[in-house]
């Protein structure tokens, strides 16, 4: 069996013994053929230079596969100390932030059963994630074993190896053995911890499973996606080489630009696809994808590179589907709308960038909370209106101070605030991570309170969105998934609004909805903020339906043109409000519009300055196709003069003895009232 390792170049020869102890007496009895066979199998599929985490953040790694010696209580059980898990507000509840002993000596362990033999190769260590306590380890071994009660040490050389922990909660510190070990089981053994803390620690463990094919545990489709894409962490440069190359694929469908730069000077890519590239097409929806507002929560980057990719080769290989998708629809997809954050977190790379590295722009501004809170403006402009009626509740203006230079924005956030003013945007979604939830407006609570459910005039539309892609994401409407950090969301079935969840003020979601035409949700994509790249295609066939589903709800409730009765011209700012909801919207330059609503009857009124109104019922059916909701608008009878006369054109002959009836009668109103005054007495 040695013999046959040592004819593969992929075995370092100081690993050959390692996998000896655990390829089985079973395969080593096979025809020469078969282990040949099994052999090339191993090198194909262990890469020894690379192993990943074994999925202790991502929760691939399950609770049952963790146990310590002791723990402190439930909440800092074994199945807490994961790499990153966040504590709820409260230290001491069921949902801790990490793995913390219940004594206090150096016997102390936590350890994982990997199911397989597996080539150990490093461990990821964190304090305790907590406001309240300071609790971290600083020096600790290692132990391996293959039945769990025989345990070998970790050596250095002769001795054994004492690997550094941690100095502070927050700062992940790697830790690389000097010899890798084959085994099924290992234990991170505390040895030393902070003088005023406790054993408490979060982990990641990188290895790579020993192929077997058959192990139960051994799948052949771990890789995650049979999509032929280019599933790997892409830096600035990288992406916009890959933009680059779907454009060159697919040059009659795409075309890239940009809306602004970062404060450093990046640019902020958008891809466009349509069947017109560069052109808002009469009655068309504009759609928009954004990520990487956070930079560090790198999951819906990928994705939405992947979801170009994957558009391109689908549409040139026919897919009737992505073939609708791009002739009825205009999408725009911005990867990285903080690529200075991101360009920070790459660097460190998955699993070391932490929980905060690279979420806030270069000037350390959170983007999620910096746009302007039209919610409070528009809240208290209700409360001290006689008539609520009178209170516009879209469109709203942006205030005076925001706009000023001296305002603390990021350019990344007023490039994406014209982006927003100039493209008459229908349907958006808010790509984060971190958790797994879609969240809907409004973000922001009134009165300041931390969580609070504060519905939207379209709420019922806004939850059937957040339930479209919570549904068909895979993990999260899987029953059996387990909970990311402290928040239990199965139980609202994967969706929350926004406030109820915690209050944030400024948010874009809001924004969009109140300033401009656009319905917008936020979509936590994964527990793992930075998923390493071997997690790349599974997450990909995770969100690759969700992500098809959600762009083609643009297509739902109505749509139409306003013209001008007499010139046919489309109506630019016409105002649409359907009767009983407290939201307009208003129709583009060209005069279309799109109002997304639930299926129903609807009562439709348009008005427009100098038009008399208009009123339509429209019908909504169930499918993603909108109903065609056309309205004509006729001018005001001083409006239509202004007009005839500023074209030199003379008075039409009926509409001159309108004008002196009206006179006419004036004159009479004025008489009368002076006949009943007279002299005062």
């Amino acid at each position: 069996m040695g013999h046959l390792l040592a004819q593969h170049s992929c075995i370092p020869t100081r690993r050959r013994g390692l996998l000896l102890e655990v390829i089985s007496k079973e395969h080593y009895m096979k025809p020469f053929g078969e282990r040949e066979k099994y052999l090339k199998f191993v090198c194909l599929n262990l890469n020894l230079s690379d192993c990943p985490p074994l999925g202790l953040e991502s929760l691939k790694v399950s609770d049952d596969q963790l146990e310590s010696s002791s723990y402190l209580s439930v909440g800092l059980g074994p199945h807490r100390g994961r790499l990153n898990i966040q504590s709820g507000l409260e230290d001491d509840d069921e949902y801790d932030g990490a793995w913390c002993a219940g004594v206090e000596d150096q016997e102390q362990w936590l350890q994982l059963n990997a199911f397989r033999p597996t080539l150990f190769t490093g461990v990821i260590l964190q304090g305790r994630n907590s406001i309240w306590s300071l609790n971290w380890v600083r020096t600790y071994k290692v132990q391996f074993s293959n039945d769990s009660s025989v345990w070998q040490p970790c050596m250095n050389g002769s001795e054994e190896a004492v690997f550094v922990g941690n100095e502070d909660l927050e700062t992940p510190v790697l830790a690389l053995f000097p010899e890798p070990s084959v085994a099924q089981y290992i234990r991170i053994n505390p040895q030393t911890w902070f003088s005023n803390g406790t054993i408490c620690l979060r982990a990641e463990v990188l290895g790579c499973p020993v192929p077997d094919p058959d192990s139960p545990h051994f799948s052949e489709t771990e890789s995650g996606s049979s999509d032929d894409l280019d599933f790997r962490h892409h830096n600035y440069n990288e992406m916009r080489k890959l933009m680059k190359s779907v454009n060159d694929e697919c040059p009659n469908i795409t075309r890239i630009y940009t809306i602004g730069r970062s404060y450093t000077g990046l640019k902020l890519y958008v891809m466009e696809i349509s069947d017109n590239p560069g052109k808002h097409e009469l009655g068309e929806p504009e759609f928009r994808y954004v990520a990487g507002m956070h930079g560090n929560e790198v999951l819906g980057r990928e994705l939405l590179l992947n979801l170009m990719q994957y558009i391109c080769r689908e549409y040139n290989r026919g897919n009737q589907r992505v073939i609708q998708l791009v002739k009825d629809t205009r999408i725009h997809l911005l990867p990285s709308m903080n690529p200075d954050g991101y360009e920070a977190a790459y660097e460190k790379g998955s699993e070391l960038s932490g929980w905060a590295l690279g979420r806030y722009s270069f000037e350390g501004i959170d983007m999620n909370h910096n746009f302007p809170d039209l919610n409070n403006i528009m809240w208290d402009a209700q409360e001290m209106a006689m008539d609520k009626r009178r209170v516009s509740n879209h469109y709203i203006p942006m205030p005076e101070y925001y706009t000023s230079t001296e305002a603390l924005v990021a350019p990344e956030t007023r490039a994406v605030i014209s982006w927003m003013q100039d493209i008459p945007f229908v349907l958006s979604a808010n790509l984060h991570g971190g958790e797994l939830v879609v969240t809907y407006p409004f973000d922001c609570t009134r009165d300041w309170i931390p969580r609070q459910d504060t519905p939207t005039a379209d709420n019922d539309f806004f939850r059937w969105l957040a339930t479209v892609y919570a549904s068909a994401n895979l993990v999260m409407a899987n029953p059996e998934r387990r909970i990311c950090h402290s928040e239990d969301f199965q139980q609202h079935n994967n969706i929350i609004n926004g406030a109820d969840w915690h209050t944030v003020p400024g948010s874009m979601n809001d924004f969009s909805y109140l300033h401009a035409n656009c319905f917008e949700i936020t979509v936590e994509l994964s527990c793992d903020k930075f998923p390493h790249a071997s997690e790349l295609p599974i997450e990909w066939e995770n969100n690759k339906e969700s992500l098809l589903l959600y762009m083609e709800q643009v297509h739902r409730g109505i749509k139409g043109v306003i013209r001008d009765k007499d010139t046919r011209a489309g109506i630019a700012n016409a105002v649409i409000k359907v009767d009983g909801l407290g939201h307009d919207i208003r129709s583009a330059v060209d005069g279309d519009f799109w109002r997304l609503l639930n299926p129903g009857e609807y009562k439709i009124t348009v008005w427009a300055e100098g038009y008399f109104p208009r009123i339509r019922h429209c019908s909504v059916g169930s499918e993603p196709h909108a109903t065609i909701c056309d309205f004509t608008l006729t001018k005001t009878s001083q409006d239509r003069l202004k007009q005839i006369l500023a074209s030199g054109g003379k008075i039409p002959r009926d509409n001159q003895v309108r004008i002196r009836a009206m006179r006419m009668r004036k004159l009479r109103q004025r008489g009368e009232t002076g006949g009943r005054g007279g002299a005062p007495s």
